[in-house]
């Protein structure tokens, strides 16, 4: 099975190497990072640069089309040939997904519409104005389009990936592979658990990175 994950400067590289750590490890998988030129591309941070060996014209057809998120991924929202290449990719692809505002690249593709899609919940009512039905969850499905939550949802969505193609019970001998048992020290992660200080100081933080 063909896998492509787009990459591209500015990528979170979380979005990308989680479910790349899941699916790498789907018996089949032919897993490939692709990007609008092959080469390095550099994460959100700077400091991690991940290689895409093949171009966009290089995988024309995969079978399973992964779209990750970052402040890099607003510029592709407005990139004719990454948005063509995600419809012609989409059309014949037997999944397509993404992970945290990887999603709003697929609504600007028209993939999205009419459909339940999440992405990070401080871009969630972006999706209303790209045609999709916003949907506060961390792994949403509609048809062949999975969309998951912010960054670490990525997994989960991987997962769940997988269970579809293999059936849950390599799904969950992955999950024991990679021992994905989380425990976070705080009790944080969501809308609906974090103090409004904290939701302030990331909302901050998503400011600053879109001016």
């Amino acid at each position: 099975m063909q896998i492509a994950i787009l990459i591209f400067d500015g990528l979170t590289a979380l979005d990308a190497i989680g479910p790349y750590e899941v699916l790498s490890r789907l018996p089949g998988a032919d897993l490939g990072f692709v990007a609008k030129e092959a080469g390095t591309k550099r994460t959100d941070t700077g400091a991690l640069g991940v290689e895409a060996d093949l171009a966009l014209a290089d995988m024309d057809s995969p079978e399973v089309v992964l779209v990750p998120g970052g402040p890099g991924s607003r510029p592709l929202m407005r990139d004719p040939e990454v948005l063509e290449w995600l419809r012609s990719a989409h059309a014949s692809s037997t999944w397509t997904t993404s992970v945290c505002t990887g999603a709003l690249v697929l609504g600007a593709a028209g993939i999205l519409d009419g459909k339940r899609a999440t992405t990070h919940w401080a871009f969630l009512d972006r999706l209303s104005e790209l045609g999709a039905e916003p949907v506060a969850e961390r792994v949403v499905e509609d048809g062949k389009v999975i969309t998951a939550a912010g960054v670490s949802a990525g997994i989960d969505m991987a997962l769940t990936l997988v269970a579809r193609i293999a059936g849950d019970e390599v799904a969950q001998a992955i999950q024991l592979g990679i021992e994905y048992d989380p425990q976070p020290p705080f009790d944080a992660g969501s809308l609906s658990k974090a103090s409004p200080e904290v939701i302030e100081m990331v909302r901050g933080a998503e400011r600053a990175e879109s001016e």
